[in-house]
Order: structure tokens, then sequence, then C-alpha cells
């Protein structure tokens, strides 16, 4: 059975640094794309940061230069560090898994095909 878990949610003044962790049992992390998705209240979800299979990061502009994705092989751990939070950026954060080759080919691939399994999601709430 594959799970994955999220923690570090937490509430934040504007400015403030979060550090989520994807704790990822059933598959092997390194043989996965692994990403990152949010979610604000009453809006899509979009794609946030991915580590494709071959080790490559995408992050989608707005978070380019303050958000960091990570994984940690030897623990099968997904991290996203978090610097310079936006009250925008308040809303759901999920981590997920699938066996594509990339995440992202000029738009997010969960967007056609989904991605194969979800973490429930902690909530990050950013105040001004």
């Amino acid at each position: 059975q594959v799970q994955l878990v999220e923690s570090g949610g937490d509430s934040v003044e504007s400015g403030g640094s979060l550090r989520l962790s994807c704790a990822v049992s059933g598959v092997t992390i390194s043989t996965y794309s692994m990403g990152w998705f949010r979610q604000a209240p009453g809006k899509k979800r979009e794609g946030v940061a991915s580590i494709d299979i071959n080790g490559s990061a995408t992050y989608v502009d707005s978070v380019k230069d303050r958000f960091t994705i990570s994984e940690d092989s030897a623990t099968n751990t997904l991290y996203l560090q978090m610097n310079n939070l936006q009250p925008e950026e308040t809303g759901m954060y999920f981590c997920a898994a699938d066996p594509a080759r990339c995440l992202y080919d000029g738009e997010w691939v969960f967007g056609r095909t989904g991605m194969d399994y979800w973490g429930k999601g902690p909530l990050i709430t950013v105040s001004s």
C-alpha cells in the first residue's frame, strides 16, 4: 500500500518560512517523479515544484528563488523549504508521486494525466 504523509503545515506571518515533509512508503521516491502542489481556497490545484526521475527540479515562476524542493532517498522523504511566504500562498499543500519521466513539459502533466499517488495535504495559512 502506497502512502504519502505530509507534515509541517502551520500558520505563519507574511515573510515567514516553513518546511514541509512528505514521508513516502510503498514506493521508492528515487524511482518516481515527485512533486508539491497547492490549492488555494476556491481555486484549482496548481503545481509548485517537482523533482523528476532524472533529478531535475522545476518550479512555478512565482516561487523561484524562494522555495526549494529536495528528497532524501535514505529516508524516502520529500521536502519543500518555503521562504518569504506570502498571504496569497495560503492553501492546502499536497505531495504526489508518479512514475512519469517528468512532471512539467511546458505545462504540469498532472492536469492531463493526473498523478498516481497523493498525500492528504496540510493547510498552510499565511497572514499579512
